[in-house]
């Protein structure tokens, strides 16, 4: 796309937080321009974006210099900014980042270094006794205390952004399932749910259904979307008494996820987890939902099993974990000893569109395909909800640049 014009029109399959912040963005940039976000379900924020710990990420873990930093430190701040602006709660009620035991304490220094290289303010080392000052019940040889660290409402944001698109002129179109894709002439017709929509430019934000759109615009599937499951307690008050903040693990560089950890929640009370389990369904929020096709796309995939033979240990405990409510309380136990089995309540759960790569590693940055008249992104991973802004900010940078 030559780099003096803008797109005429855009087109974004995804009412989810990234998709709404990439019309806001571009409403923003380029005033009058028409700008049009489709979603399947009937409301924004439906999956991902909806079914998360609604934790605002400031840039701790991330290796310095890199796009997923960047974008971090850049994106709390703009998200605390638009909260602000639009009334949306948040609170930055700050993060213990706990090493158990003395075999943890290097991985957290370094994790000290990264969050004070990534521009981090306000980090604090806190020994056994100063830790246990901000989180009496915590049990560790050291913590890192991260005060950036904070929780919003992220459905809320996405309304707000819905609201936000709606005033400056754009079109959020629910219930417009895209189907198909076809392009002439300079232009795409985006079909579906007997709908019809024509735009210059097409943004791919379609979440755990990104590749499929991918291959609807005549793309290869090289990196596949795997869902994993993540499944939450919910502390009982008493529970929640026993965590004032939230509460991390100091994660171990083998695995792929964070751990189980602590999270207060913005209308009250503390959610503990997630694990990481395969989903037999794309929005499969329970064990019993279940998709044929879903899981032929899983099943059929080379990457899936390479992933499998990677992690065969990490897979197998976190179902075994998934089933036993008693073994899950053991994991949370290991940050806050006092934790009981009648202090968990179930919770809720959310699925994460993971990107697998055809030899089964899992794809830990953000990746996009990009071609003069389509961005498809492809991963989003965690801070993506918190650098939503800061993410639509660059994707519009990359198809227009400066």
């Amino acid at each position: 796309m030559p780099a003096h014009r803008p797109p005429a029109s855009i087109a974004i399959i995804g009412g989810g937080i990234i998709g709404l912040a990439l019309a806001c963005r571009a409403l923003e940039r380029w005033p009058g321009m028409r700008v049009e976000v489709l979603e399947k379900e009937g409301r924004v924020g439906a999956h991902q974006s909806g079914h998360n710990s609604n934790v605002l990420h400031c840039g701790l873990y991330y290796k310095p210099g890199s796009l997923k930093a960047k974008l971090a430190v850049e994106g709390i701040r703009q998200m605390v900014e638009f909260c602000q602006q639009e009334s949306v709660p948040y609170q930055q009620c700050g993060k213990l980042v706990v090493a158990v035991d003395d075999s943890e304490a290097p991985r957290l220094r370094e994790l000290e270094a990264r969050g004070k290289a990534n521009g981090l303010t306000g980090l604090r080392w806190l020994s056994g006794e100063a830790m246990r000052e901000v989180e009496p019940h915590v049990r560790g040889v050291a913590a890192l205390h991260v005060p950036e660290e904070g929780i919003t409402d992220y459905p809320a944001v996405c309304r707000a952004m819905q609201a936000r698109i709606q005033r400056l002129g754009g079109a959020v179109r629910t219930g417009f399932a895209v189907t198909g894709l076809r392009t002439q002439d300079g232009q795409w017709t985006l079909a579906g749910s007997n709908q019809e929509c024509r735009a210059g430019f097409l943004f791919n934000c379609a979440g755990l259904h990104c590749d499929r759109v991918l291959a609807l615009a005549g793309e290869a599937r090289h990196t596949r979307i795997v869902p994993f499951r993540g499944e939450y307690f919910e502390l009982s008050p008493e529970g929640a008494q026993l965590v004032k903040h939230l509460i991390y693990p100091t994660p171990d560089p083998r695995f792929p996820f964070l751990g189980v950890h602590f999270t207060r929640m913005i209308q009250g009370g503390v959610e503990a987890g997630p694990n990481a389990v395969l989903a037999a369904r794309r929005e499969g929020y329970r064990h019993r939902d279940i998709s044929p096709r879903d899981l032929a796309d899983i099943f059929t995939y080379g990457g899936f099993w390479r992933f499998l033979a990677r992690y065969p240990r990490m897979s197998a405990f976190e179902l075994y974990r998934s089933l036993r409510p008693a073994v899950f309380l053991r994991s949370l136990q290991r940050l806050v000893p006092a934790l009981e089995r009648q202090h968990l309540r179930p919770g809720n759960a959310g699925v994460r569109a993971q990107a697998l790569s055809p030899d089964g590693t899992l794809v830990q940055d953000f990746q996009y395909v990009q071609r003069a008249d389509a961005l498809h992104l492809m991963n989003a991973p965690s801070p993506g909800a918190t650098a939503s802004l800061a993410i639509a900010g660059h994707l519009l940078d990359v198809v227009q640049p400066h």
